[in-house]
């Protein structure tokens, strides 16, 4: 049996990123979505996700690129002067593991403020269903342990499983697409952590999917690579992450490197061939909120 939840990640970022996520849902494959406490458009974000009950929304928790909601003085250890606030380093994602790997990062004030985020949600209304974390950043010992000791305390069951299968994608398709290389082999170097993952999250009694897809093919899903990841799929119950969009002025406004793609990845997730991929996979769609009836 396989079962895929296919979640859209960013709900909140902008407008048209909500709008996109919106129609993905209603109209396409996507099941869930994680949404943006300190999003600009966190308030439509939480008008759209009433109107849509079906869609599973937990919180896209944000620990660099994205100003948190405590005091900077509060979260100081995640952020620096030369970032002006800002969650994170100047260097983003490299600065972070750089910071979590060396023991600079205090997990009391890294759960202070995912607790925050979390329960903005929660007070705007939403029934969180799971957690993840903006670039996978929970992915990490040091940030793991507080960002499941805050989505329990929040009453939170579920949180994104951030590693790939040991062979996310055939060598074939590897060695035809050669930018996918770098994030092929970043994947297979974070895999270190993945015991580590799994221990810590059943000692927490929260439930997270055996693993990721599409993390290797981000900003290149396109409907070759959705059959592909969707052929490539082992048994068991699977979330693919996506970033469908609209490719607009209030994007470009953003510091995301996902532009052009989150357009392609709307066509994708709402035309009729994905949904003719995964029946003929027999692949079912669940979303975050059914974890717990598999």
């Amino acid at each position: 049996m396989r079962r895929l939840i296919i979640n859209a990640d960013d709900f909140g970022l902008t407008p048209g990123v909500n709008r996109a996520i919106l129609e993905a849902h209603q109209g396409g494959v996507v099941t869930s979505a994680t949404l943006m406490a300190n999003g600009a458009a966190f308030q439509q974000a939480v008008q759209l996700a009433r109107s849509a009950p079906q869609l599973s929304i937990g919180c896209h928790v944000v620990l660099l690129e994205g100003r948190p909601l405590l005091p900077a003085k509060d979260v100081s250890s995640c952020t620096s002067s030369a970032s002006h606030g800002d969650m994170g380093l100047g260097n983003g994602l490299a600065g972070f593991a750089a910071r979590a790997l060396l023991g600079r990062l205090d997990p009391e004030q890294i759960e202070a403020e995912a607790t925050a985020q979390i329960r903005r949600l929660q007070a705007a209304g939403i029934a969180v269903s799971h957690c993840d974390t903006h670039k996978h950043t929970h992915m990490f010992p040091a940030t793991l342990q507080p960002v499941l000791r805050a989505a329990k305390n929040c009453g939170v069951k579920a949180i994104r499983n951030p590693f790939e299968s040991s062979r996310p994608l055939p060598t074939a398709v590897l060695l035809a697409r050669p930018g996918l290389w770098k994030r092929y082999a970043q994947v297979k170097v974070l895999r270190r952590f993945a015991d580590q993952f799994r221990n810590a999250v059943s000692d927490s009694g929260l439930l997270t999917p055996n693993g990721i897809l599409g993390i290797v093919v981000t900003g290149d899903l396109d409907e070759t690579l959705f059959r592909i990841v969707a052929e490539s799929m082992p048994e068991g119950t699977w979330e693919l992450v996506c970033h469908p969009g609209y490719d607009d002025s209030d994007l470009h406004a953003t510091r995301t490197r996902l532009k052009e793609s989150r357009a392609t990845e709307l066509r994708l997730l709402t035309s009729s061939e994905a949904r003719h991929i995964l029946a003929q996979q027999e692949i079912e769609l669940i979303s975050f909120r059914d974890l717990d009836a598999h």
